[in-house]
């Protein structure tokens, strides 16, 4: 089989050995309504009502949304207008805790008997993508398509992030645990693991884990970038071909990121809903890179704090990876369920553009085989049709095109603003 393109990346991953550190509990945290793909949540709470952990505060009647819920006891001391880092504005309830802790007394063990009570309990969850997109999981798993294979996604390609690595480490009982329970309501014949090479302690310790089970296969990926992507780890992993405006589920399979796994079978042990995320703090600004797990909506400040990191020198904030991650504008952000990295960096590493050369190197390196500098030439002259003739909707944004671009063009950028262009339109 074919391998699709992509690139050999310095991978960074010093992280790899560090065990996953429990922060202190913060004062208060800033728990934004809108951190998932989908609809934004609206908050169920009132100023100074007394809330617990696991408690649902924000929650939407749309199907492709996903509940919120408070990571700390304590007292609501405000709602209000929350930036997010592309600028659009949501709520956010502010919990100032009370240092108790004090689990949600609703709080129970879900109990299912069918595909349809489980998925309901899986959208109660709050259970999101946690590779860093956010997508609800719960819609994932709701189809009527016969599903063939289960994926999990345990690749983590993009440099320095270390959080799903150090999840397999630390829970690989968890993790198979899931994988059999989801295998067995939805009626999944197989399941494959996808994991880079560069893990091997990952590979062994999960290998060693489902060893007796002959339906889960761990698959080891070169570490090549994207080898997370979606459509790319589909294709490696099982050989079929996810089309243009097709969900995975039409060819078979079904996508879950490893943590995102791991999260559920602990949901559906404890009760306790997604409060809580493990994320890689690094980049050069950060004396003592880690792995840490914290509430969800701990400032990003006190997370890097932490980490020793030195804000006059930070030039440069990446939440995720410095490949497919967003900068971001403020250390004063929270930390909300999609964020797996957070790298801090003392320079700005962009250069100068200069004109288009005509080498081909950002056709050479897309995965998709798409033509970066033609659909750029689209996007400026505001060509719907041609943008749809060159496939856009197949860009799964990776950055590749840039990176290897010598003459420096936003080339993935460019196709950010060409989808939004399409979506308005």
């Amino acid at each position: 089989m074919r391998k699709l393109s992509g690139l050999r990346l310095p991978h960074a991953k010093q992280t790899s050995g560090s065990a996953i550190q429990t922060l202190p509990l913060p004062q208060k945290v800033l728990i934004p309504m809108s951190m998932h793909m989908g609809t934004p949540c609206t908050p169920i709470v009132k100023l100074r009502q007394q809330v617990a952990v696991g408690e649902r505060i924000g929650t939407s009647d749309a199907f492709f949304s996903a509940d919120i819920h408070a990571s700390v006891s304590g007292t609501v001391t405000a709602i209000t207008d929350y930036r997010m880092a592309d600028g659009s504005t949501c709520k956010a309830v502010e919990i100032t805790a009370d240092g108790l802790q004090t689990p949600f007394a609703g709080l129970k063990a879900p109990v299912y008997t069918n595909k349809e009570e489980f998925i309901h309990a899986v959208r109660s969850s709050g259970a999101v993508g946690l590779g860093g997109a956010g997508f609800p999981t719960h819609f994932k798993l709701n189809t009527s398509d016969k599903i063939d294979f289960l994926i999990i996604n345990a690749a983590e390609c993009e440099p320095y992030i270390t959080s799903d690595d150090r999840t397999m480490q630390e829970h690989q009982p968890e993790i198979i645990d899931g994988i059999r329970r989801i295998m067995k309501v939805l009626d999944i014949p197989e399941c494959v693991i996808g994991v880079e090479e560069n893990k091997p302690d990952a590979i062994r310790l999960l290998s060693e884990c489902a060893a007796q089970d002959d339906a889960i296969t761990i698959i080891p990926l070169p570490p090549v970038y994207p080898q997370g992507a979606e459509k790319v780890l589909i294709y490696h992993t099982t050989g079929r071909i996810v089309k243009e405006d097709e969900l995975p589920s039409q060819q078979g399979v079904i996508v879950l990121n490893v943590s995102t796994v791991a999260f559920l079978e602990e949901y559906f042990r404890t009760g306790m809903p997604l409060v809580r995320r493990n994320l890689t703090i690094d980049g050069d600004a950060v004396k003592n890179p880690c792995n840490v797990n914290v509430p969800i909506g701990i400032s990003l400040r006190e997370v890097l704090t932490h980490a020793g990191c030195d804000f006059e020198k930070t030039v440069r904030l990446i939440g995720g990876g410095p490949m497919m991650g967003g900068c971001l504008p403020s250390f004063d952000l929270s930390v909300t369920k999609p964020t797996n990295a957070l790298l801090a960096f003392t320079e700005d590493r962009r250069a100068v553009q200069t004109a288009c050369i005509r080498c081909g190197r950002c056709m050479q390196a897309c995965p998709m085989n798409l033509m970066p500098t033609a659909l750029e030439h689209a996007y400026r002259r505001g060509d719907q049709d041609e943008l749809r003739n060159l496939h856009l909707s197949l860009c799964m944004l990776c950055g590749c095109c840039s990176y290897v671009c010598p003459a420096n063009r936003p080339l993935v950028e460019t196709n950010r603003l060409a989808k939004e262009f399409m979506r308005k339109k």
